[in-house]
């Protein structure tokens, strides 16, 4: 989970905080401590913990917060408003040309995921409506133009590439060229990358950057090396110029260091984080809705969001029809199943929402792990068909052989068809209100 670690620290300090009364300045100097210690080991800059913790403080001990009836509940609303500020405040977005084609600039050093992210990015523009055009413009690394037309199959977005034999200045002109004549709104370069900065790739990113003026300049940096992440946009951002930062393996990163310095240390916004390995795992980055997930708050917008794209709408009003008519079956749990996967991993899933982030820790609580969803899937694939629709018929001859077709506990599947039948009551009962303010609720032990 991104921020996990630190995630965890400051909610534990924020809930010894809320236990409290009247907080004192000793309080708050004394949790303001903790939060110092715990930006410092997410490996945040440490000229930036000393500066956003002063700005916390100056607030947090202002009569606003002090003599306030919830003091607990104001110093986490400062904290969240300057966490969110630090990560950039807003949304920053792509800007787009008044006068197609957009053209945006890959740069970063090798291993940061550059070509990859150049394949995300195309499809998340696709999916906005946009025609993009990759461009194979690193002709040094073996297989790198090889690897862009792969991913450009994948997506089903066209590759321009000249082999290995031209300049990426040439290339980089003649995909722009190429792109007026074909229709491409936008335009990603996918340049060369280095293991170290070194002047020649500098140079070279330089001559790009004049010939073709590039809207945007995104530089791809890995956020699991933390300050060295941060160290690597500085030094692009003063030899290059760059519009914003991506950061990739955001939710392979517990620390969080280089998302909460980036800002801060070159003035240039987060404009994408990779959040899993899938080519739908690029998200544009929200400081607000991050700095509510670090700490504990959810993010039921990007839940939301996810669910949109990922749930079959047709199927989902499938559905809707068949829970007020109570006709829902294991089938039909599958398939919620099914896309709930989809939707991406589910301890993501989980700290999105609002309180549930942290359950995971605890002794008896939700274990998010996803192979608990293949247990459950693998549970009714060993079902029959009749069984899928009847699960009454289920006897104690039918459990042990779906247990053993399954790999489960006989335990487990008479777990499931218990569990099952009170959220099949519960929907009947919410089909005959006309409300589901419990249906969230009563579908947490499905996850246990």
């Amino acid at each position: 989970m991104p921020f996990g670690n630190l995630a965890s620290r400051l909610q534990e300090t924020f809930k010894k905080l809320s236990g409290r009364g009247k907080l004192s300045e000793k309080d708050v100097t004394a949790a303001l401590r903790e939060v110092r210690l715990a930006l410092l080991e997410a490996d945040v800059n440490y000229k930036v913990v000393k500066t956003f913790t002063d700005k916390v403080k100056e607030r947090a001990v202002g009569h606003e917060v002090l003599s306030s009836l919830s003091p607990a509940q104001q110093v986490i609303k400062i904290v969240n408003e300057e966490l969110t500020e630090l990560m950039g405040g807003t949304l920053s977005k792509i800007t787009l040309a008044s006068k197609p084609p957009t053209v945006i600039m890959m740069v970063g050093l090798q291993g940061a995921g550059k070509t990859t992210t150049s394949g995300k990015l195309a499809l998340l523009f696709k999916k906005q409506g946009h025609r993009p055009l990759l461009v194979a413009a690193d002709i040094y690394r073996p297989a790198a133009i090889k690897q862009l037309e792969v991913l450009g199959e994948q997506v089903g977005i066209p590759v321009f590439s000249m082999g290995d034999t031209h300049s990426p200045v040439d290339i980089a002109n003649a995909a722009i060229s190429h792109a007026n004549s074909h229709g491409n709104d936008i335009v990603i370069l996918d340049t060369a990358g280095r293991l170290h900065i070194d002047e020649d790739l500098m140079e070279e990113l330089v001559q790009i950057k004049e010939k073709t003026k590039p809207h945007e300049i995104l530089l791809v940096v890995d956020a699991m090396t933390g300050q060295d992440a941060v160290n690597v946009a500085e030094a692009f951002n003063e030899q290059l110029g760059i519009d914003g930062v991506v950061l990739t393996k955001l939710d392979g990163d517990a620390r969080g260091g280089a998302a909460l310095s980036i800002k801060t240390v070159t003035n240039t916004p987060i404009k994408f984080a990779g959040i899993s390995e899938k080519l739908d795992g690029l998200e544009p980055f929200h400081p607000d809705r991050m700095a509510r997930r670090i700490l504990g708050m959810g993010d039921i917008l990007s839940l939301i969001e996810k669910a949109e794209a990922s749930m079959d709408e047709k199927k989902a009003k499938e559905l809707a029809e068949k829970i007020k008519r109570a006709e829902f079956t294991l089938e039909d749990f599958k398939d919620q199943l099914q896309q709930i996967k989809n939707m991406g991993p589910l301890d993501q899933l989980i700290g999105m929402l609002p309180g549930m982030g942290q359950l995971k820790n605890l002794k008896g609580g939700l274990a998010v792990d996803d192979s608990h969803l293949k247990s459950i899937e693998a549970i009714i694939n060993s079902m029959t068909v009749e069984e899928r629709q009847n699960p009454s018929i289920i006897g104690g001859s039918r459990r042990r052989r779906i247990a053993q077709g399954s790999g489960t506990r006989v335990q487990d599947v008479n777990r499931l068809l218990k569990q099952f039948e009170q959220m099949r009551q519960m929907m009947k009962q919410v089909s005959g209100m006309g409300k589901g303010k419990k249906k969230g609720r009563n579908m947490l032990p499905f996850f246990r």
